[in-house]
């Protein structure tokens, strides 16, 4: 498929390169060219041996194209449970709503569920989800289907999963198709026996790979962590070699600054999930102070049965909101800083190097944004309009490896809305039957 964009407003993500007014071009999955006319008349020039002829060219009408966004933590098929388990602290959330349900669930659950999530990743302009869930090779069948792209990891832990199908899922799953990938990690510390962390540090050094987890969400999680072992959950990651070749961890919330010494020696990411952890009152996490020690940090939604709505701009307004609030000042998190972490940060923690920024040879992951309506004027500032006033209805097209996948409320993921509804329906009548 070879696409051209023309008349468009572009914000590439380029470290220095404001808002211009241009075009874009893909070929395949790949951006060919990003730039103003008179630089793509320079491009024609200079390539004339390059035979361009357009399948499709997008006139933006003057509409804001730039890098989709990142979902930097997920479990898709949680989407069974949105609704269902609301209201409650987190021990009695997973202990009584979510686990219990969990054991029911069947791989082609999964499978049909995760798809709802991927529908709504695409209306908030989200081209890639860091996914945690149950059965990867399902939950990587249901992103391949779709035409999403897709890095997982596990949640092995004392109850289900492995380390030998840890070693499995990174094995095969990666390479096993353009779309997905995955990376070493475990649930979290508390579900998972010291012994199978130190089979999970053995791996992590086999393959020289990175380590992810849930870590320290709760302060109750820290201060069991520390009864057991005398050290914070990232101290004891840390102990055991698990970030000897980086990684990160979602949430950290409570956190202190030998942590943070810790996540700067080891260039570790921080993944904030702001509306999760304030429905499930787990805390506010330092964010500012990550940005200031030169902490990394991604944005992601977690779960819709923990958060419930898996919208990057609520996301990205929380995280800029909560920490003025925490540090009672005004100017702790800019607006620009916080799209980076939606983006650019987002592909990096996820090793999506190639999908970060819009910018030849880059993979064509690109968001459309609907500059006409109302939140968005007036234009005093487009970056600032995105994170403080932007909303998922001004989502126009989300593209995914040179294929549009979402254009003006039409999904083009292989399968009908309706018949996804539908089935995801079946499987909550019984599974809550």
């Amino acid at each position: 498929m070879r696409t051209r964009f023309y008349n468009a407003r572009i914000l590439t993500m380029e470290d220095g390169r404001d808002i211009f007014e241009g075009e874009l071009w893909v070929v395949g999955d790949r951006i060919i060219f990003v730039g103003t006319e008179e630089e793509g008349r320079h491009y024609c020039d200079s390539h004339k041996d390059t035979i361009l002829v357009w399948d499709e060219e997008i006139d933006c009408k003057k509409n804001l194209l730039m890098p989709g966004f990142k979902n930097a933590h997920t479990h898709s098929a949680m989407a069974l449970m949105r609704s269902k388990a609301d209201d409650l602290p987190l021990s009695d959330w997973l202990g009584t709503q979510i686990f219990p349900i969990e054991a029911k669930m069947t791989v082609e659950d999964i499978y049909h569920l995760s798809k709802i999530s991927i529908m709504e990743y695409l209306t908030s302009g989200m081209t890639a989800a860091f996914e945690m869930y149950l059965t990867p090779f399902s939950v990587a069948d249901a992103f391949r289907d779709c035409g999403f792209r897709c890095v997982q990891t596990s949640c092995v832990n004392n109850f289900s999963q492995s380390v030998e199908l840890l070693e499995k899922y990174y094995t095969d799953l990666n390479g096993r198709d353009e779309y997905n990938s995955f990376i070493l990690g475990i649930h979290a510390e508390y579900t998972c026996s010291k012994e199978l962390l130190e089979k999970t540090a053995e791996l992590t050094h086999k393959y020289k790979a990175p380590f992810w987890a849930h870590i320290s969400e709760t302060e109750s999680e820290v201060k069991e962590c520390r009864d057991r072992y005398g050290m914070s959950p990232v101290e004891f990651f840390d102990s055991l070699g698990l970030f000897d070749y980086g990684g990160g961890g979602y949430h950290l919330v409570w956190t202190d600054d030998k942590d943070m010494e810790i996540m700067k020696k080891r260039g570790l990411y921080a993944v904030t999930n702001p509306a999760s952890n304030m429905k499930l009152a787990s805390g506010v996490a330092p964010i500012s102070d990550y940005v200031a020690k030169g902490i990394p940090v991604a944005i992601g939604t977690d779960g819709p049965a923990s958060n419930n709505c898996l919208d990057m701009f609520r996301e990205m307004f929380l995280v800029t909101a909560l920490s003025k609030i925490r540090n009672m000042d005004a100017a702790s998190m800019d607006a620009s800083e916080v799209l980076k972490m939606a983006t650019v940060n987002g592909a990096h923690a996820m090793g999506l190097k190639d999908a970060d920024v819009l910018a030849e040879g880059k993979l064509a992951d690109i968001i459309m944004l609907d500059m006409t309506q109302p939140n968005m004027q007036p234009e005093n500032n487009i970056v600032k309009n995105i994170v403080y006033s932007g909303s998922k209805s001004n989502v126009l097209m989300t593209m995914i490896g040179g294929i549009i996948r979402y254009n003006r409320g039409k999904f083009n993921i292989g399968a009908e809305p309706d018949e996804i509804y539908a089935k995801a329906y079946e499987i909550s009548k019984r599974l809550y039957a």
